[in-house]
């Protein structure tokens, strides 16, 4: 039985799309296209403080520009954050993780 190919593309909205992204994207694109699978785009929005709607809507025109089309999304990551916590609560729970409690100075 043959599983469908399904890859994703999840940019970081803190700026432009730069190369090393352009070429990722470029890449899965590719495999989606070649495989007759699925790209979905995923926009890492989790970090609050440097994410902008302008670079997430930089990064989705410069897709377009590129040729580039998604099959799923954009889905945005913060909307998931409900569910993360869940799966961190259980880990913790279970023995799985511990917390870390350094400052963003000590990281």
């Amino acid at each position: 039985m043959e599983q469908e190919i399904i890859v994703r593309f999840a940019p970081s909205p803190t700026g432009y799309l730069h190369i090393g992204g352009a070429r990722t994207a470029i890449f899965n694109w590719l495999f989606a296209q070649k495989t007759g699978g699925k790209l979905i785009l995923r926009i890492e929005d989790t970090d609050a403080e440097r994410s902008t709607e302008e670079s997430i809507q930089g990064i989705i025109e410069s897709l377009k520009w590129l040729g580039i089309t998604w099959d799923e999304g954009p889905y945005f990551q913060s909307r998931f954050i409900k569910e993360h916590l869940a799966a961190a609560r259980k880990l913790l729970e279970s023995g799985h993780a511990y917390k870390w409690f350094c400052t963003k100075e000590e990281l």
